[in-house]
């Protein structure tokens, strides 16, 4: 099923949303035709383009200046009565929903209450519900994002000058990889960080894939830094030894039990750790100590770090970027005279059962959890053969 990367390195906005996932493929007429349904009385140009020297698409709507403010209710109803497919309309509600709530979180009022100022006007509308439908155009299942570029410097806002990212953009990207780079400017507008954040299934480096097509959308203006567009790379997830970027956290630790090691190695894991190591070690000294390594997702990296120092001795640790490579793994199931075991497999046709199902059957049934291990081996192997 195909996937999309969303790369903003230069910042994600809607239009440039819209204008990427044009240039990769989906069908600009179809998309026009979807959005003119909204009936919002907004018409489209959609040209292509260069930002630095590279190829970009530019969409744009054109709708009349209103001060008209639109309630989220409103908006939806909009999206309910147009001709987007059901697919897209879930979207762009979801997306809408997710920039109410930071708004009325960011106003401190009822989300039923929030005034949709900038991100309420056609053009925001057009953009979300536009970049839905392209999104549905393109067969795209599951979007990753790459950590994105706020920007800096200040915004004017209907609330006056405000810092980068401007409040509902931050309170929308909460919890998310961001970095400011480039010129001193909003690069990440709430919209693009509400169709990011809505829609994505997790933040990080590009996934294994099979790329099937690759499109950039324009932003307004043109940077001296970067080639100011929005990149998004479709494919299918691909069966390929991966090779992703990972976060290192190690600490050498001589004054925490035994006890006290071991649940902060059940803490880290239960928060997300992709791996967590006790090894002896010898300090200066002469001192019998064990050294905590922690494999980590970049953007979990904060929360595990805090979870070391609450749940160890430690004053001080060290943190490194890695690569980690891991093959392509499935399960398959076989049935033993104990029950069912799954069986893990992996590239050049390595295998091994399920440690918690054999433990499990092992308990339930009295055998020697080494025996019912053999057992699920031989299984497996009968049915590949």
């Amino acid at each position: 099923m195909p996937i999309c990367y969303i790369d903003p390195f230069s910042g994600i906005s809607g239009d440039m949303t819209v204008g990427a996932l044009i240039d990769a493929g989906a069908d600009a007429k179809a998309l026009v035709d979807a959005l003119e349904s909204l009936n919002t009385g907004a018409t489209f140009d959609i040209e292509k383009t260069k930002r630095r020297g590279i190829a970009a698409t530019k969409f744009r709507v054109h709708a009349e200046e209103t001060k008209k403010h639109r309630h989220l209710p409103h908006i939806l109803k909009i999206i309910e009565h147009s001709r987007l497919s059901e697919a897209a309309k879930q979207k762009a509600a979801g997306v809408f929903q997710r920039l109410g709530e930071a708004e009325a979180t960011v106003h401190a009022v009822p989300i039923e209450k929030v005034h949709f100022h900038e991100v309420g006007a056609v053009d925001s509308i057009c953009d979300i519900a536009g970049a839905c439908a392209a999104f549905d155009l393109l067969g795209v299942t599951e979007v990753v994002c790459a950590p994105v570029n706020v920007g800096g410097g200040t915004v004017n806002t209907e609330h006056g000058v405000l810092p980068v990212p401007a409040p509902a953009t931050a309170k929308l990207l909460t919890d998310k990889p961001v970095y400011s780079r480039g010129p001193l400017m909003e690069l990440t507008t709430p919209t693009g960080a509400a169709i990011a954040t809505a829609l994505a299934v997790e933040f990080g480096p590009m996934p294994s894939m099979r790329i099937s097509a690759t499109g950039y959308g324009a932003g307004d203006r043109d940077f001296t830094e970067h080639a100011n567009v929005l990149r998004v790379v479709i494919g299918e997830r691909s069966g390929a030894t991966e090779a992703t970027t990972i976060t290192v956290i190690e600490a050498n630790i001589d004054d925490s039990t035994p006890e006290v090691l071991g649940y902060a190695m059940d803490r880290l894991l239960e928060a997300g750790a992709l791996d967590v190591t006790l090894a002896p070690i010898q300090m200066k000294k002469n001192r019998a100590a064990t050294q905590l390594t922690v494999l980590a997702k970049p953007e979990l990296a904060q929360a595990l770090i805090e979870i070391v120092f609450a749940e160890t001795s430690t004053l001080g640790l060290r943190t490194y970027a890695a690569e980690r490579r891991v093959q392509a793994r499935g399960f398959v199931e076989v049935e033993t005279g104990y029950g069912k075991v799954r069986i893990k497999t992996a590239g050049a046709g390595a295998f091994a059962p399920e440690y918690e199902d054999c433990r499990k059957l092992a308990a339930s049934t009295g055998k020697p959890l080494k025996q019912v291990m053999s057992d699920a081996n031989l299984a497996y192997l009968k049915e590949i053969r």
